[in-house]
């Protein structure tokens, strides 16, 4: 099999601030490899402390002596749709830049260099439309809110659709007129480095987009706890989410986090099995399983626990693992090394909890690059490990239950809440059980298909507040609250009394 290394690629990966790439201030670097080879194929700037603080610098001024606050919602509109147009006229080759560096399949790369132009357009339209909230009393008072960019953004992205999820963030900050510094993933910097120059064609002002590339230890600690960055939104693990929760709490920042998940997909007995094992192979071995809200843990009532097993490790052997690059594949390789070696401690520790039916290993015919066949692992108690814990790839576990109560105790019994699949036809049963689950996002008799107008986030260990739609709007934003009185000032007066002095009272003689 040849390695396809696609055209374009830089010769090294540098930071963007003010305007302009530039080295780390003490030229520190690091390796980046590609997941199908796993060689280094370039070096990125590894930022310190001394980079981010250049980068929010950067971004304050631009905030404080910068057009981009200040600018009509229209403008600011005008450029994010044109961000949305060179994102889709330059899909194919993000999306080779993306599959190269990550390892996703090039057909599902594609589609997450179009969500991202999509990301742009609908947050460009969305501030247009807004409206704020105006509470009167006629001829006493108007009250009305009065919306401000906070200041500086710092956003932190994980790297399994890197792209994509950097836009999620990079569209609601910029439209409604912070600025910015991104800290891509150290595992994935490629295609980040691609913003500059879309933001430079659009007409984005010097300074509102800095990127700094780097270790979430250096350059992510050093942005979470620098001073001038009042805002902090974080996409990956519950772990690194407490410790950056722990690390804003002296600066009281706004804090949004996107966490882990261990989503649970219930099949009760009456859904219909053939979309309901569709569905959940789609959700677990999508995007090669780094998914936050992939469906790892699947509960499946027990008339139809055999079939649906027999018919889901059926179809999990028929996925097909292969490169990246090939428009056939449907599971490509792991984004690193030490991430395709978490993976595969946890199909062996799986080997010990629960019966494996498909996968455990290496496929056939890959004997290098971080590869693992979809693994299925059925009978699984729900105190075992790969039943509670996040792992993050291509691993199932399925469980079987008996009641409607124990589908919901087995559901709700992890420390995550991201999203929960719920498969049957019972109108009565959907929306009850729907409404049970500890779960930000449930999706009924269907895959994960998003509005992105609904709240996007998880309870429980998985994230802090929500964004989407307004929801993002309100998070990038302060609430100003505007009281003005229309008639007479209604207030206790105090101090206008009359008093006596002290000799009047003393004096008996009344004269």
């Amino acid at each position: 099999m040849t390695h396809h290394i696609p055209e374009g690629l830089p010769d090294r990966i540098r930071h963007y601030i003010d305007g302009a790439f530039v080295d780390s201030v003490g030229g520190e670097t690091f390796d980046v490899l590609d997941p199908v080879s796993n060689e280094t194929y370039v070096q990125a700037a590894a930022g310190q402390k001394a980079d981010i603080d250049l980068a929010v610098a950067a971004a304050t001024r631009a905030f404080r002596e910068g057009p981009w606050p200040k600018m009509l919602p229209r403008e600011r509109s005008r450029v994010l749709h044109k961000i949305a147009d060179i994102v889709e006229s330059r899909d194919a080759q993000l999306a080779e830049l993306e599959s190269f560096d990550s390892g996703l399949p090039i057909t599902q790369a594609l589609g997450q260099a179009r969500r991202a132009a999509e990301n742009f357009r609908f947050f460009a339209d969305l501030i247009v439309a807004q409206a704020d909230d105006t509470y009167k009393m006629p001829g006493r008072q108007i009250n009305y809110v009065n919306r401000k960019p906070i200041g500086v953004a710092g956003l932190i992205t994980p790297w399994n659709t890197p792209f994509m999820l950097e836009s999620w963030k990079l569209g609601p900050a910029l439209a409604t007129g912070n600025t910015v510094v991104l800290k891509p993933a150290e595992f994935t910097p490629l295609s980040a480095s691609l913003w500059a120059g879309i933001f430079e064609e659009a007409g984005l002002p010097k300074g509102v987009f800095n990127l700094v590339n780097g270790l979430g230890e250096e350059a992510g600690d050093a942005l979470v706890k620098h001073p001038d960055v009042p805002l902090i939104s974080f996409t990956g693990e519950s772990r690194t989410g407490q410790v950056i929760f722990g690390n804003a709490a002296p600066f009281l920042k706004g804090l949004s986090m996107e966490l882990g998940g261990k989503s649970p997909a219930v099949v009760f007995a009456d859904a219909d099995l053939e979309a309901a094992v569709d569905a959940t192979i789609f959700g677990v071995f999508s995007l090669n399983g780094e998914r936050c809200t992939a469906g790892s843990r699947i509960l499946v009532e027990r008339p139809v626990y055999d079939e649906f097993v027999e018919r889901y490790a059926a179809q999990a052997k028929r996925v097909i693992v292969g490169d990246p690059h090939d428009p056939a594949t449907e599971v490509g390789a792991l984004v690193h090394p030490e991430h395709y070696d978490k993976v595969m401690s946890y199909v062996e520790i799986g080997k010990t909890e629960g019966r494996l039916v498909a996968g455990g290993g290496r496929p056939e015919g890959f004997p290098t690059g971080n590869y693992v066949a979809p693994t299925v692992f059925v009978d699984v108690a729900p105190d075992a490990r790969i039943f509670q814990e996040e792992i993050f790839g291509p691993v199932v576990a399925i469980t079987p239950f008996d009641t409607d109560e124990e589908a919901l105790e087995l559901a709700n019994g992890v420390r995550y809440g991201l999203a929960a699949y719920i498969w049957t036809n019972d109108l009565k049963r959907a929306h009850n059980f729907s409404q049970a689950v500890e779960a930000g996002m449930v999706w009924l008799n269907s895959n994960n298909v998003r509005d992105l107008r609904t709240p996007f986030g998880g309870v429980k260990a998985s994230g802090l507040g929500h964004e989407g739609g307004y929801r993002s709007i309100d998070f990038y934003t302060d609430q100003q609250a505007v009281h003005i009185t229309l008639g007479a000032v209604h207030n206790p007066t105090f101090g206008k009394a009359e008093h006596h002095t002290e000799t009047d009272l003393d004096d008996p003689d009344p004269r």
